[in-house]
C-alpha cells in the first residue's frame, strides 16, 4: 500500500515542554485512519505539522510523498484541514468563501463541485446567506466544505462533529464514507469514540506527545477483550476473594457512597475474560452471602480499550 502521510521521529518542543516526543507513524493511502487521545495528549500539534502550520523541531513529515517543509506546496495542495477552531471570514457568503478557497489553490470555474460539497453537506439553502448569519453548526459546515473545495487525496477532520447535531454528524459520514470509498484517505481525531470504532481501519492512540498503541480496530478490540460484569449486590459485601476482578466503571465509580446503596445494594463492576468465568464469580458471591439483584454482562468497546491503554501507560 502506498503511504498518503508518513511521520517519522517528529517532535515538537516549546522551551522546555515537549508536546511530542519522536511519534513515528504511516498512513496508507486510502485508509480510514483514527488519532485518538486525551486532551493535550499532541493530536492537534502534530496535524498542524503535518499541515505545514507549525515547523517541527526534529523529524520529518510528508503527504503524498512530498516533504512539508522542502516541498510545501505540493504537500499543502494533497491535504485538505477540518480544524477544530471555528475560523471564518465574515464579510463573505458561503459560496463566495468556498470560490475564495479555490483561487488559494489555483482552481478556476470550480462551481459544479463547489455544489456538490453544498448539497452534501446540507448547505445548498445557506450557499448565498453571509458566514456571520450561519449558526456554529452551519460554520462547522463550512469548514468541512472548505477543506474539500480542492478535492485533495487526504482529508485530515479535527474534531469535526464537536458541537454540532445529530443530523449534521449522519450527513458528513455519509459524505465522507463515499469520499473514503473512492480512495480518499481520511485522518480523524475525535473524543466521539464511538464514531472511531465504527469509521476507522486503523487506530493510533496518543499520551503526552507519544504514540502508546497502534493498530487495527479490531484487533485492539480483541487484545482487551474482556467483558464486564455490572452487579447490584445486597446481603453482603464483595467476596475478598473476587476484589482482584473489581474495575473503575466511571458510573459507579463517580457515585457518592450513599448514591451507590441506592436501590437497596451496592453496584460494583467486575472484569471477566470469557463466558466461562461468569459462573465461577456467581458461585463466589452465592458462598460469600451475596444476593444478586440486577446483573447485566456489557461488551468491551473502543472505550474501555482507551481508558484501559492510558492506565497501563502512566
Amino acid at each position: 500500500m502506498s503511504v498518503a502521510i508518513d511521520v517519522r521521529c517528529v517532535a515538537k518542543r516549546y522551551g522546555s515542554f515537549e508536546a511530542l516526543r519522536g511519534v513515528s507513524l504511516s498512513i496508507g493511502q486510502g485508509e480510514f485512519f483514527g488519532l485518538l487521545g486525551p486532551n493535550g495528549a499532541g493530536k492537534t500539534t502534530l496535524i498542524s505539522i503535518v499541515a505545514g502550520l507549525t515547523r517541527a523541531s526534529s523529524g520529518e513529515a510528508s503527504v503524498m510523498g512530498h516533504d512539508v517543509v522542502r516541498d510545501f506546496r505540493a504537500a499543502r495542495r494533497a491535504l485538505g484541514v477540518v480544524p477544530q477552531e471555528l475560523v471564518f471570514d465574515p464579510f463573505f457568503t458561503v459560496r463566495e468563501t468556498l470560490r475564495i478557497t479555490s483561487g488559494y489553490y489555483g482552481i478556476r470555474r470550480n462551481d459544479d463541485w463547489i455544489d456538490e460539497v453544498l448539497a452534501n453537506l446540507d448547505l445548498a439553502s445557506k450557499a448565498d446567506v453571509n458566514m456571520r448569519a450561519l449558526s456554529g453548526g452551519m460554520k462547522r459546515r463550512v469548514l468541512v466544505a472548505q477543506a474539500l473545495v480542492h478535492r485533495p487525496p487526504v482529508i485530515v477532520l479535527d474534531e469535526p462533529t464537536a458541537g454540532v447535531d445529530v443530523e449534521l454528524r449522519q450527513t458528513l459520514w455519509q459524505f465522507i464514507r463515499r469520499l473514503n470509498r473512492d480512495g480518499h484517505t481520511i485522518v480523524l481525531t475525535t473524543h466521539y469514540l464511538e464514531e472511531a470504532q465504527e469509521l476507522c481501519d486503523r487506530i493510533a492512540m496518543l499520551k503526552n506527545g507519544t504514540v502508546v498503541a497502534l493498530d487495527r480496530t479490531r484487533s485492539l478490540l480483541r487484545r482487551f477483550a474482556a467483558g464486564r460484569l455490572q452487579l447490584r449486590l445486597s446481603g453482603a459485601p464483595l467476596p475478598a476473594a473476587l476484589e482482584s476482578l473489581r474495575i473503575a466503571e466511571p458510573s459507579v465509580a463517580a457515585a457518592p457512597p450513599d448514591a451507590r446503596q441506592a436501590e437497596g445494594g451496592t453496584r460494583v463492576c467486575l472484569r471477566v475474560e470469557d463466558f466461562g468465568a461468569i459462573e465461577p464469580v456467581l458461585a463466589a458471591l452465592r458462598e460469600g452471602g451475596c444476593r444478586i439483584e440486577e446483573m447485566e454482562l456489557l461488551h468491551t468497546d473502543l472505550e474501555d480499550v482507551f481508558v484501559q491503554v492510558m492506565r497501563e501507560t502512566r
